[in-house]
């Protein structure tokens, strides 16, 4: 089933199932606060199974790699969504917020998978990308998560300094954690951002474009909520 491929039909059906879920969500939102538990719960156990049956699905099949480590973006997108089902922390949500709504939108639009539906991989990679900007959308509905506008940067930089060690990390390693060292093997939205020092100068520049444009509706819902 390695024959992926970009907006087919199982694609676009289950981009259309992701998007529908978000407006449901939200759309009903008082209604469901009574399922609030329910939800939190559903979500923090989705992304503990997509991240550990990943690794056990690799063993298995004796695929498993030091560059599967989870190191990635995503990976840290899920142990953040995971410590805040638990503990209560600003900070944290402030760093999930930017890096845990779009990304994973994009890696959804652009997925850097090459399986097909129903393999395991391809459920696995869209269960595990709808679950992190979901689990963004939870605390923002049901726990009253607000995002101020200082954390753009402040959320930013501390990216970056996540990502000092991760590059050295790569060279140590020799692997791709945060496509660091190079874009994506399948063609996704990195393959557009060229080569050398300007793929670093790209990454850095969409990057603190998609921090502001994913602050937007949090700054228009902030205003609203002021208004009231």
């Amino acid at each position: 089933m390695q024959t992926f491929t970009f907006f087919s039909m199982p694609h676009i059906m289950t981009l259309i199932l992701f998007f529908l879920t978000c407006f449901l969500l939200v759309f009903f939102r008082t209604k469901l606060k009574s399922y609030q538990h329910m939800i939190k719960w559903t979500l923090f156990t989705t992304l503990i199974l997509c991240e550990v049956s990943f690794h056990l699905w690799l063993i298995l099949t004796n695929q498993w790699e030091v560059g599967d480590l989870p190191l990635q973006l995503c990976s840290l997108s899920t142990f953040l969504s995971l410590y805040l089902f638990l503990k209560k922390n600003q900070k944290v949500f402030n760093l999930l917020f930017f890096i845990g709504l779009i990304p994973p939108i994009l890696s959804m639009v652009t997925p850097d998978i090459v399986y097909q539906f129903p393999h395991f991989r391809f459920l696995k990679y869209f269960l595990h990308h709808s679950a992190i900007p979901l689990a963004v959308l939870y605390f923002i509905l049901f726990e009253r998560y607000r995002v101020p506008l200082k954390a753009i940067l402040t959320g930013f930089i501390t990216l970056n300094i996540i990502a000092v060690p991760v590059f050295f990390l790569n060279i140590l390693l020799d692997t791709n954690f945060f496509f660091l060292a190079s874009p994506s093997e399948t063609e996704t939205i990195l393959s557009f951002f060229g080569s050398g020092i300007m793929y670093y100068v790209n990454l850095e520049i969409v990057g603190l474009i998609v921090f502001i444009i994913t602050y937007i509706p949090m700054g228009i819902l902030q205003i609203r909520e002021n208004k009231l």
